[in-house]
């Protein structure tokens, strides 16, 4: 499986070399300014920070990629992501930092700056063409004016996955030491005799959850914390080997392997097929409900290949699936709702695109890990565009249009959180409870690292080579592109072009690199196209040519 997952089905390793800077595609540019054009007319700019609306479209046609296919809703959700998340790119005297609200909240840290959400501000930001952005943002954690443990916030593996992308080798030996200090503490504060960490519902930011009412303060032992120190100690491994640490790696990967069996051991309800989170009341017994976030631990490929049954409750009724999105609890539980009263953030029925992102990029590495046919490639786009229609809100003038705010009506598509705010004392918005718009353009989730590392399946590995391995199933679009996606120096246009007529370069699956067209095949989901630096091409040959002719034969 491992092999297959390596090489394409010609069996070549190619070169990368030189950069490219400019989009192949060449009404790119236009494309992207007319979406933005279009957000900015339907905006009402609340809030500015260090890119206006008045700039976006220089600022985005400058730093993201290209994205085009059939499903235009899609792909207007796509930009809107990004015309989003440039909003709460914030200069400070301390460098640039991510916000996750736009207006000031009394919660957050210093500049606004909140950790909950800050793994997919690396996940999302790490595609911006801009590298100094996130290695700011990175640095600022751990400059003494962030805070990275006051929320769940897997900081290591973030940044590492930020360097496959910008290469800075010298981000990771400078805070190196500050993400081994980091972990540390999160084992002396989080984990406790048996091997596990543990967290409260609300520091995961996932407060008044059905399993978190199950003790006292919300405590348990969660996949989602147990899940993101493993993901720490894997990242740490790496990082360690990349700063010529090789004794600390193997530290770091015993502690992972570890803590991988103890998950697997202990948070697997063999009853319920599923992860689940073992509430801190004394009993030490599994809480009696599925809960989405028994999905993370495949963010992190986790889990063996026979527990993929999990996924089945994704896509069942009675389980997570609804119209706007996937449940945060099965509907099954006794203790579902879908309230309007209390708090005005529930994790006890609603679904939150926080979560249902998580949920989608553990499914695309499931697709790139697991050989279990429990799940399909429709499957994913089906889901993808589930989450991103419920991207939407009608207008005061009754018009539909984009919109991502907190939590959502998995049944209506009412953003729930927004309904009670708005009326919240007096009739009106409340400062204490953030204000006007709270949650508006919130950056909270991601989305575009959903279609560039999940449905178009650029994805960068340690060794240096870029794996390409597009979630499009098979006969579902007649076209579809992802152009001037930055990538280790490198920039790349993937182009799926069924008839030849769309981009007028050819019929079939082509992959170009800083312009140059390096493949040029039939359309064929089944098979990955790795290219590698210069420096790893023999190594690859020689260990690997009997492999590559062993697929080669079965092909």
């Amino acid at each position: 499986m491992q092999i297959k997952k390596l090489f394409i089905a010609l069996g070549i390793v190619l070169p990368l070399h030189m950069q490219g800077q400019n989009f192949l595609i060449k009404d790119a540019p236009e494309v992207i300014e007319s979406y933005v054009n279009q957000f900015n007319r339907e905006d009402n700019e609340l809030y500015k920070q260090d890119i206006p609306n008045c700039g976006a479209s220089d600022f985005l046609r400058k730093n993201i990629p290209f994205f085009e296919c059939p499903d235009k809703e899609l792909e207007k959700t796509y930009y809107f992501r990004w015309w989003t998340y440039r909003k709460h790119i914030k200069k400070t005297p301390d460098g640039f930092v991510i916000t996750e609200f736009l207006p000031d909240v009394p919660w957050a840290g210093k500049y606004n700056t909140i950790s909950c959400a800050a793994n997919h501000h690396f996940y999302e930001g790490r595609w911006l063409r801009n590298a100094e952005i996130l290695s700011d943002y990175a640095s600022f954690w751990f400059s003494g004016s962030g805070n990275p443990r006051l929320y769940s916030f897997g900081a290591a593996d973030a940044i590492y996955n930020y360097y496959l992308i910008h290469n800075d080798k010298m981000l990771l030996a400078d805070l190196y030491p500050k993400l081994k200090d980091n972990f540390a503490k999160w084992e002396e504060e989080k984990r406790d005799s048996t091997g596990m960490f543990w967290q409260v519902d609300d520091r995961d930011g996932m407060e008044m959850s059905v399993s978190g009412h199950l003790s006292e303060g919300g405590r348990g032992y969660r996949p989602t914390i147990n899940s993101y120190m493993y993901g720490e100690a894997v990242a740490l491994a790496k990082i360690a080997s990349i700063v010529d640490r090789d004794m600390e790696a193997r530290t770091y990967q015993k502690k992972a392997d570890k803590l991988k069996g103890i998950i697997n051991r202990r948070l697997w309800d063999k009853q319920a097929d599923f992860y689940k989170v073992i509430p801190l009341n004394g009993k030490m017994e599994f809480s009696y409900a599925r809960e989405l976030l028994g999905y993370i631990p495949w963010f992190y490929n986790i889990p063996p290949d026979n527990y993929s049954i999990a996924w089945k409750q994704l896509f069942d009724s009675k389980g997570f699936e609804a119209s706007y999105g996937p449940t945060t609890v099965e509907q099954r539980c006794p203790d579902f709702k879908i309230s309007y009263e209390g708090h005005e953030c529930q994790w006890n029925g609603p679904s939150w695109p926080y979560l249902t992102s998580m949920t989608l990029a553990a499914m695309a590495n499931y697709f790139n890990s697991y050989d279990s046919p429990i799940i399909t490639k429709k499957d994913y786009l089906s889901l993808l565009n589930i989450y991103s229609n419920s991207h939407r809100i009608l207008s005061v003038n009754n018009d539909t249009i984009c919109w991502i705010d907190e939590n959502i009506n998995p049944y209506t598509g009412d953003w729930i959180s927004r309904t009670r705010l708005k009326s919240w004392k007096n009739g009106t918005w409340d400062d204490s409870k953030g204000g006007v718009e709270r949650g508006k353009d919130y950056n909270h989730s991601s989305f575009c690292n959903l279609i560039i590392s999940g449905l178009m399946g650029v994805r960068p590995q340690e060794d240096g080579s870029i794996i390409i391995n597009p979630l499009v199933p098979d006969g579902c679009w007649d076209y579809f592109c992802l152009d001037n996606v930055y990538c280790q120096g490198k920039t790349i246009t993937i182009i799926f072009d069924k008839k030849g007529k769309k981009y007028g370069r050819g019929k079939g699956f082509i992959v170009y690199v800083d312009d140059k067209c390096l493949s040029h095949t039939k359309w064929n989901c089944k098979y990955h196209i790795v290219f590698a630096p210069k420096y790893r091409r023999k190594v690859f040959y020689g260990e690997k040519r009997a492999a590559i002719g062993k697929i080669l034969r079965q092909l």
